[in-house]
């Protein structure tokens, strides 16, 4: 995994791992890898990864199990909430960069009309 030095690690490493659970890869209900799996995996510290772990504890994303470990939540409304929330920051980043290049709503709007239909069975 590629870092960007101007966010630290642990954020970063919320965002992979949220993405991985709204995508399914951490499917609902299932066993998360364990930290020093992960820490080897992303090469960073073991702490840095629990600290990220925590963190999603924290937002209701995983729990933990005393003797079995953590497990995605699975609470399908939440991990909604989740996919919901992360487009929408795509959304909003999309949204600036346009503006920045001195688009209007139309043309973004038929821009992202004629991306949708270009991609109509990808999944």
């Amino acid at each position: 995994m590629q870092f960007d030095t101007s966010t630290p690690i642990w954020v970063q490493l919320v965002a992979d791992f949220s993405r991985r659970m709204a995508t399914g890869e951490w499917a609902a209900g299932a066993r998360v890898p364990g930290v020093r799996e992960l820490a080897v995996d992303v090469g960073v510290n073991p702490n840095t990864v629990q600290r990220a772990l925590a963190e999603l504890e924290r937002d209701g994303l995983c729990r933990s199990e005393r003797t079995t470990g953590r497990y995605v939540t699975d609470d399908g409304a939440r991990l909604d909430r989740l996919r919901v929330d992360l487009v929408g920051d795509a959304a909003d980043d999309f949204i600036r960069r346009a503006r920045g290049l001195g688009m209007d709503r139309a043309q973004v709007q038929g821009l992202l009309d004629e991306r949708w239909n270009d991609h109509d069975g990808d999944e």
